[in-house]
């Protein structure tokens, strides 16, 4: 046992680690020594040792070298071999950092070198210098790709599939398959085998897409060896495609799968012996693949499709986890005050009492041993009592010594009694008050977590960011994305610093580099950050139409109203009546319309809104003040519309050429710690009318604006007239403010 652990050590042991690459580096320098590209001797020896690091650069030589020694090559790989000695001796003294750069550089300038001195001697200058010029170029891009990679798996422990160094994968990739194909190994093809497991795995861990990739790239690497080797894997990345289609099966059913189509294709396109010995490697590559696929990790592998997938799934998980242990926590805090109440409560003050009064008496024994019945029900008359009097005193404990004293003590506990209670009550409000705040947060917590039905486009967004740089503005962070319906959106962010004056420059520089006519939701302000949201325009527009009056001996109108779209395709429509009339309330209601507008835009839903503007209303001031909310919600890519109502009066809605009321028995926010918030989806389309009032119109006059509604007739008339004929209908003079608001949908027109 100890033995092997001994064992165990030296083998994960750096010295283990760096013997074995070292073994690695030799052997892949005897291989590819042997290897053609293209009709010509294969670079990849060259490259692999301009992309190691010195020690290993050397090994590579030095494999090739023994080889070419064995085998009397020599002469025909002299290039190669001279090139591989300057890589190692420029490595000696001028590259101890292994840059890829430097790398990619010293390749190419030692195979030129090399190739050009060669010919030279030969007298072949003229003619083969243009040849070893591209030689060294693509042999020099092949040793900065090889280094590229090295660094960036040593940064990032992982291979980065992703980003720039991607193509240096696929380069690599594709010589590697071109050298293997074209090393004569018994009975099967180095090459096709492992391209065929390769494509095999691309297709079966990441998808079609990764099925053709893999595909293409192991058959454009066999047609650099040879066209007849090509040729017999032409197909492979269609079956890389089909597979893919099986992603995350069972790897027997994919491994069948791939292997049933390869062979199929095969008939499909005619049987020879040479696609009779690819298939022969195809199946090679297939045992390979299920050989390796149980061990594999995407620990190894960064794909951009795959963390970006992965990101929106592990934010909803984490802010729905997160809401349910802010439910869980408010849950237990309010068990636990109720536990602490009930126990206040339950306190029995008797025996105090007694041992304050009693423990000096000398009758002591007498009353609570002889009588004690008479005595215990005597102080439970006293505890009971609210007043206290000589006349009230309990009959049972007439024959007391101490009777001033017990009715002062316990007219003391009474007062205790009463104050406690009141605290408690208070207390107890602002319980109620704390615990819906924390319920408001929980549902904040939720609706950020919820996924969100878009499709990113990150063209867009660096065009965008592009733009708006070169005309000297600096964005923090740019996102355009398509929603359900197809349309674009961008939320375009800059520091508070660096915001702009409005959204018009911003809205015309990016519809102009987009060639769309785009509208915007203003600007939204966080504190640290300004969000500007611009959209294509949504399938359907809204048309607004606004009177009010004052009430008489009022210069000021106490409700409030307003438009906005959030920049998503949802418009709102406001009203808040104020508590009273003037300027009071119309500080009240233009604070409950202003808060909900920037908790809107800012995300919040409407619910969760409305419940903290509650919770604010409630807090601001000792006095009692609150205002009614009256919205409609409308999406104006779905023509849904949601009617929402705190406190407010009725709203109309005409659909159909029909009329229908809508009320609800809710109070205005501001009243109770809890929102009482009424909400309801209805049906809605394209020339439906929506009339919202305020308390200012009477009951009476419901019937008229159904008329008027039925009438059909210009929306701005009919809100004319409902507000002209406010007094008629309410003939008592005028104690409230009077707002009357139309609203019709209608198709956007096309621009």
């Amino acid at each position: 046992m100890l033995k092997k652990n001994n064992v165990k050590k030296i083998m994960k042991s750096p010295a283990a680690a760096s013997a074995g690459a070292f073994l690695l580096s030799l052997g892949a320098g005897w291989v590819l020594s042997g290897a053609n590209v293209a009709g010509a001797a294969s670079f990849a020896d060259v490259s692999l040792a301009g992309g190691l690091n010195l020690s290993y650069s050397a090994a590579v030589f030095t494999g090739g070298l023994v080889r070419s020694i064995i085998q009397g090559s020599v002469g025909r790989n002299i290039v190669k071999i001279t090139a591989a000695l300057l890589i190692v001796i420029v490595k000696m003294f001028v590259e101890p950092k292994n840059d890829p750069k430097i790398c990619g550089i010293s390749a190419f300038c030692a195979v030129f070198a090399s190739g050009a001195a060669v010919s030279a001697v030969i007298g072949e200058l003229l003619y083969k210098l243009i040849f070893y010029l591209l030689y060294a170029a693509l042999a020099g891009y092949t040793a900065y790709s090889i280094a590229l990679i090295i660094s960036g798996f040593r940064m990032r422990r992982a291979a980065d599939l992703c980003s720039a160094s991607g193509c240096s994968y696929a380069v690599v990739y594709t010589l590697m398959i071109a050298s293997l194909c074209s090393v004569e190994l018994p009975i099967v093809n180095g090459g096709i085998a492992l391209g065929a497991a390769v494509t095999l795995a691309g297709a079966y861990f990441y998808r079609y897409t990764g099925g053709v990739l893999c595909g293409a790239l192991t058959t454009c690497g066999a047609f650099l060896s040879s066209t007849s080797c090509g040729m017999t894997v032409v197909l492979l990345p269609a079956a890389g495609l089909l597979t893919g289609y099986l992603y995350r099966q069972r790897i027997n059913v994919a491994a069948g799968f791939f292997t049933g189509l390869n062979f199929m294709l095969m008939i499909l396109t005619g049987v020879n012996p040479e696609s009779m010995n690819s298939m022969f490697n195809i199946v090679c590559g297939t045992a390979i693949f299920r050989f390796l696929a149980p061990y594999y990790s995407d620990k190894w592998i960064i794909t951009g499709d795959a963390s970006s997938a992965a990101f929106p799934e592990i934010l909803c998980t984490r802010m729905s986890f997160l809401s349910d242990s802010i439910g869980n926590l408010r849950t237990e805090s309010e068990k636990i005050a109720g536990i602490i109440s009930e126990n206040a409560e339950k306190k029995d003050e008797i025996p105090d009492n007694s041992n304050d009064v009693c423990s000096r008496c000398f009758r002591r024994l007498n009353c609570w041993k002889n009588d004690y019945d008479n005595t215990v029900r005597g102080f439970r008359r006293l505890a009971q009592m609210s007043e206290f009097s000589r006349e009230s005193f309990p009959f049972e404990l007439d024959d007391c010594l101490h009777k001033n004293e017990l009715r002062e003590t316990f007219e003391r506990r009474a007062r205790e009694r009463a104050t406690a209670k009141l605290l408690e009550m208070r207390f107890s409000e602002s319980r109620k008050l704390l615990s819906e705040q924390i319920k408001i947060i929980e549902e904040v917590a939720e609706t950020a977590g919820e996924r969100m039905d878009v499709r990113y486009s990150e063209p867009i967004s660096r065009n965008i960011r592009d733009k708006l740089v070169k005309f000297s503005m600096k964005p923090s962070n740019v996102i355009a994305y398509y929603n359900s319906r197809n349309r674009l959106m961008a939320e375009i962010y800059f520091s508070y610093a660096n915001a702009p004056e409005g959204c018009d420059r911003i809205r015309d520089l990016v519809s102009d580099e987009l060639h769309l006519s785009l509208d915007s939701a203003g600007m939204v302000n966080s504190g640290r950050e300004v969000r500007i949201r611009l959209f294509e325009r949504p399938e359907y527009s809204l048309e607004v139409y606004g009177a009010s009056i004052c009430a008489d001996n009022s210069k000021e109108n106490g409700d409030t109203s307003m438009i906005f779209s959030d920049g998503t395709g949802v418009s709102y429509v406001i009203l808040s009546d104020g508590m009273g009339c003037g300027k009071n309330a119309a500080v009240e209601s233009r604070m409950v319309v202003r808060m909900f507008r920037r908790l809107i835009s800012s995300g919040v839903n409407y619910s969760s809104a409305i419940k903290l503007i509650n919770s604010i209303m409630l807090t601001k001031s000792r006095e009692e003040t609150f205002a009614t909310l009256d919205a409609v919600r409308i999406d104006l890519d779905s023509c849904e519309l949601t009617v929402i109502k705190s406190g407010a009066t009725a709203t109309l809605i005409r659909h159909r050429g029909s009329v229908m009321k809508i009320t609800s028995p809710t109070f205005p926010i501001g009243i109770y710690e809890q929102s009482d918030t009424f909400s309801k989806n209805y049906d809605f389309e394209d020339g439906d009318v929506i009339i919202m009032f305020s308390d200012g119109i009477s009951e009476n006059a419901y019937s008229y604006i159904k008329e008027l509604l039925l009438g059909g007739g210009d929306l701005k008339m009919i809100v004319d007239e409902i507000c002209m004929k406010s007094e008629v209908f309410n003939p008592a003079v005028r104690n409230d403010d009077v707002t009357v608001i139309g609203v019709r949908v209608t198709k956007t027109a096309a621009k």
